[in-house]
């Protein structure tokens, strides 16, 4: 994919003045397979290409910009990653990152390892294995809206580190429902660009907090 076009994409999620040559080239060699991959395999329902880079990677690099400064190396757990959104743009924004992939369908995992061994990632890693099992710990936890929504929501939240926030990829109808099955804790809402009903919510717990899993 060209990088002119991939810019003209993006442009309004993110200035084309931070759109520079090695994220553009990440996010190609990213889409490149996904056209391939989802050819045999559902990896998501978007189809062409710019619907692909707009919805997923523009949302997903709109996200990064607001919650990662470019030359942070902060650890982060994406959970049900699905295609790498909205895990891998965040990498390709900061590439400090130590970013988990967090993905319980063991083809879509070979995918993400297969989009990490392409692009030569380091400070990357793929669990093909649910949420619910995983031990460790990450100042910033991020999902887009996935199979089980309010199971992965418990499952994400108690993944935040202490002083950590939860990073949601949702739609505006979906904010009650998670403020309800989340404890007390601060949070903020954004409207993504090009969308009247999706939102970039950001929730971080005040004190120990405890979720229940249903």
């Amino acid at each position: 994919m060209e990088a002119d076009l991939l810019r003209q994409w993006l442009t309004p999620y993110i200035s084309s003045d931070e759109l520079d040559e090695v994220l553009l080239a990440s996010v190609g060699v990213h889409l490149d397979l996904l056209l391939r991959w989802n050819q045999r395999m559902n990896l998501t329902a978007v189809r062409t290409p710019e619907e692909m880079v707009r919805r997923h990677f523009g949302e997903s690099l709109f996200a990064a910009r607001h919650l990662l400064a470019r030359d942070t190396e902060l650890e982060v757990i994406d959970v049900g990653s699905g295609a790498g959104f909205p895990g891998l743009p965040l990498k390709f924004w900061a590439p400090g990152v130590r970013l988990t992939l967090v993905e319980g369908h063991g083809k879509k995992a070979t995918f993400l390892r297969e989009v990490g061994r392409s692009l030569g990632l380091t400070g990357f890693e793929v669990l093909n294995q649910r949420a619910e099992g995983i031990a460790r710990r990450a100042p910033l936890v991020t999902m887009r809206a996935v199979e089980q929504f309010e199971r992965s929501l418990a499952a994400a939240a108690r993944l935040i580190a202490p002083g950590g926030r939860l990073a949601l990829l949702i739609g505006d109808g979906q904010r009650e429902e998670v403020l309800a099955a989340l404890p007390a804790g601060e949070s903020e809402a954004t409207e993504l660009p090009e969308s009247q009903r999706r939102i970039l919510f950001t929730w971080s717990p005040t004190g120990a907090f405890h979720v229940e899993q249903h």
